[in-house]
């Protein structure tokens, strides 16, 4: 009596596979059984040494390939690849545009992306056309925010009547590692005015608050940032709440700084700090001994319960070790995961906001330092 053949890895390419946060989730890919994650991205040297460093202890195949992923053949290079979905890893997402998903609608693969851009996540409708001919879905934002951050509202104002404000924040410790592409796009903003859905406006990385995080984490300082959640959250909830998202610096030497390039920033005296995202890091990273290794995120909501009585609620994330980087790859490892076993989303382009519960984060999560809270 023969047996039936294995089944076929599902087939997963990472653009930018092997950057800062790329990295990180291709390992956490790796110990997927019945995944081929191929590790793409310009130089196929870095790309290879990421497998070879994995290959020991991984549970999925891997492979490496040098891509542009800005070529004009990318749709015809996915279809010869046989892949099923692509992960896109590259940042900053702020000015660029949709031709990799574009490109995945015309190959008829999945495509997710790690972008935190507000213009990019809430604009990525443009490809909704497009992915419901294809039968597949686009998912936009599959990182800390809005994926994450709105698995954790959605947990937190289940069932309630009416949400009227929503507080978020994220504190990464200074000894935790440091991407460019993030700080480039951190400072895209900064000086800036950052939009509220309800036309508020204030100036990213301007004005300075205090919050107090559990231990280890402690006193930190928070300024305004521009994230998709200001676009999306009102919207998304039952009352259009007021919502607010704030970063900070576990120093307050170079939080304070972040402001002063704020304030300049306003006075129109450099008119965009992410041109100087290289000198800046160079800079603070003269820093990296000092501090803490622990950073910390909170989601704040108050409004009205079930029962129509006044509530408020807090959900706030841990991460310890330096593992705070790896949060922004939770997500995307757990769509790949529902993919991979047949739960795909339903098709279509759309931010991804709603797609997956806290549990799902908590399954990726696991054998790193990051644990949550609920008050």
């Amino acid at each position: 009596m023969s047996s039936s053949p294995p089944p076929e890895p599902y087939r997963v390419l990472v653009i930018g596979g092997y950057g800062f946060f790329g990295r990180r989730l291709v390992e956490r890919l790796s110990l997927q059984r019945g995944l081929h994650v191929i590790v793409a991205g310009r130089s196929l040297e870095q790309a290879a040494a990421l497998v070879d460093s994995l290959r020991p202890q991984a549970q999925a195949t891997l492979g490496a390939i040098a891509l542009d992923a800005q070529a004009d053949e990318l749709a015809s290079w996915l279809d010869g690849l046989r892949v099923r979905a692509v992960v896109l890893a590259s940042g900053p997402f702020q000015g660029l545009d949709y031709r990799v998903a574009l490109a995945c609608a015309a190959a008829g693969v999945h495509y997710i992306d790690l972008a935190d851009g507000r213009d990019f996540v809430a604009g990525i409708s443009a490809v909704d056309v497009a992915a419901t001919a294809a039968g597949i879905c686009v998912l936009s934002g599959a990182s800390t925010v809005p994926a994450l951050s709105c698995a954790a509202v959605d947990e937190l104002t289940r069932g309630w009547q009416r949400v009227d404000t929503i507080d978020m924040g994220i504190s990464p410790g200074n000894r935790t590692e440091r991407g460019l592409s993030t700080i480039r796009a951190v400072l895209s903003y900064c000086g800036r005015p950052v939009p509220h859905a309800d036309g508020a406006r204030v100036t990213g990385w301007l004005r300075t608050r205090l919050r107090r995080y559990p231990a280890p984490v402690g006193w930190r300082a928070l300024s305004p940032c521009d994230v998709p959640d200001l676009a999306l959250m009102p919207a998304r909830y039952p009352g259009h709440p007021r919502v607010r998202f704030n970063a900070g610096l576990e120093l307050l030497t170079l939080h304070l700084g972040a402001n002063v390039l704020a304030l300049v920033g306003r006075l129109g005296l450099v008119r965009d700090w992410s041109a100087h995202a290289v000198r800046l890091k160079r800079w603070s990273d003269r820093f990296i001994a000092f501090g803490t290794d622990a950073g910390a995120m909170h989601v704040t909501v108050r409004g009205v319960d079930a029962e129509g009585a006044a509530a408020r609620r807090t959900w706030t994330l841990l991460a310890t070790a330096g593992d705070g980087p790896w949060v922004p790859t939770l997500a995307a490892a757990a769509l790949v995961r529902k993919l991979a076993a047949g739960a795909a989303p339903a098709s279509g382009a759309r931010p991804c906001a709603g797609e997956l519960v806290l549990d799902d984060f908590a399954r990726e999560a696991g054998g790193r330092q990051i644990t949550w809270t609920v008050r």
